[in-house]
């Protein structure tokens, strides 16, 4: 199934932190991607994240905006806008 992609903005990129900004329209994807760096989010709108993970498991993540996590490099996985209205976030990578 090919979906389409999320847009990547990036807002900063020195050497201490990568910020990213991802907009995704319904059913949008970053694509399966494993993160290289510890990472923190903040999501800016209410959303659903349809999270794929290896070994073919989903799961689906209610966020509401303002919603902030962090994760530790290694995290591998596919991020799909689940909902039906416009999803966005912002990524801070820690170098």
């Amino acid at each position: 199934m090919s979906r389409p992609q999320a847009i990547a903005t990036q807002i900063i990129d020195d050497e201490r932190v990568r910020v990213t900004r991802f907009d995704f329209e319904p059913g949008a994807e970053t694509g399966w991607h494993e993160h290289g760096m510890d990472y923190v989010i903040t999501i800016l709108t209410d959303c659903t994240m349809l999270l794929e993970e290896p070994g073919g498991q989903s799961r689906e993540v209610p966020l509401e905006a303002g919603t902030t996590y962090r994760r530790n490099h290694g995290v591998n996985h596919n991020v799909i806008n689940g909902g039906s209205t416009k999803m966005s976030f912002v990524e801070v990578e820690l170098k």
